[in-house]
């Protein structure tokens, strides 16, 4: 009927959908335990109650929220991988993470410490470490490479978040451009 408003409705998987790139931002802000539900659900566009619906609790939230950033970086080495193994293998994963998260999605950053300082959760910890395991034996397995390589690779990111997370990736003081040119990651 011309002149009626209609709402736009949305399935249960895309409300949680919302929710978690909600609580991306959310959590990359004030962590597990510094997180409101309620401003998670406001930025969401739903009520409270209906987040809890979702995901029970803000604990089941945080879980989901780490699983996907999880998931969401192992896609990322998959399809700067894809076709490559060995070195060329590394180097694609590791500009993509470069690209994509440390210089590109800040939140995503934040949010990814965020789930490395809630470990102290025996639930949270086995999920993170689960997910990071799914990393490592992907980088492994696509590059054939030696653990030593793929420790440095994994070494070298973590560095890259910590520097990262302390704005000395884009505005480098002198150690810390001494340490991204030791790594390799300088433009």
């Amino acid at each position: 009927m011309p002149g009626v408003a209609t709402s736009s409705r949305h399935s249960a998987a895309e409300r949680r959908e919302d929710v978690l790139d909600a609580a991306i931002v959310e959590f990359a802000a004030g962590g597990l335990e510094g997180t409101s539900t309620e401003d998670i659900a406001r930025r969401a566009g739903i009520s409270q109650p209906y987040l809890f619906r979702l995901f029970g609790t803000k604990r089941e939230l945080f879980k989901a929220t780490a699983a996907r950033c999880l998931r969401e970086t192992l896609e990322m080495f998959q399809r700067a991988a894809e076709g490559k193994r060995g070195e060329e293998a590394l180097q694609a994963m590791g500009e993509a993470y470069k690209n994509e998260l440390i210089l590109g999605d800040r939140a995503r950053l934040r949010a990814q410490m965020q789930t490395y300082a809630a470990c102290d959760d025996p639930e949270i910890s086995q999920l993170v470490r689960d997910g990071y395991g799914d990393l490592v034996a992907y980088v492994q397995r696509v590059s054939g490479l030696p653990a030593e390589r793929v420790a440095r690779f994994f070494a070298t990111g973590m560095l890259l978040n910590v520097l990262a997370s302390m704005h000395a990736v884009e505005n480098p003081d002198p150690w810390s451009q001494q340490l991204l040119e030791g790594s390799g990651k300088t433009e």
